[in-house]
């Protein structure tokens, strides 16, 4: 089992989750930020992580994604909105119809801490987005209660994947 693991990461907050999950990996194993990952042709596992823009994967990892065939994937996400939100959920299907040939084996979203910059353009949006109510509660995210619960959920949907 080859495992390829990339993510996009503004501020952080996806990084540390990519970083999570490839610690729960003991097969062959790289990860990478998309801006410098492989094309996922030669691995078995692609593990992409991103952030959420309007409500969809950032447009680099969407286009990554249509690049992902008939591999497995798991998706991690992060995002201003509340955990198991309508807006994150929305997201992850969104997510997943972008790479509709790959067995997905699971998915994993929480909150992030959202980049004052990005939270002062949406304040001054009209309508505000409707993430944005939800923003304080990602400061701070993601935090140890979220890393231990994608390792969970990474071990729990790639079981023996992942050695």
């Amino acid at each position: 089992m080859k495992t390829l693991v990339v993510y996009s990461s503004q501020t952080g907050n996806t990084r540390k989750l990519a970083q999570a999950a490839y610690s729960c990996l003991t097969c062959e194993k790289e990860i990478h930020p998309l801006a410098d990952a492989p094309e996922p042709d030669a691995f078995d596992l692609v593990v992409l992580g991103f952030w959420l823009q309007g409500g969809k994967p950032e447009p680099k990892s969407a286009e990554y994604l249509r690049k992902v065939g008939k591999k497995d994937l798991f998706l991690i996400a992060t995002h201003g909105a509340a955990a198991g939100s309508d807006h994150a959920k929305g997201a992850m299907e969104h997510a997943k119809s972008l790479a509709p040939a790959a067995r997905i084996r699971g998915t994993f979203s929480c909150p992030g801490e959202v980049d004052p910059k990005v939270l002062e353009k949406a304040r001054a949006k009209d309508p505000q987005p409707s993430w944005l109510k939800d923003a304080a509660h990602a400061v701070g995210r993601p935090n140890d209660a979220d890393l231990g619960a994608l390792k969970a959920a990474f071990k729990s949907a790639v079981g023996s994947a992942g050695s």
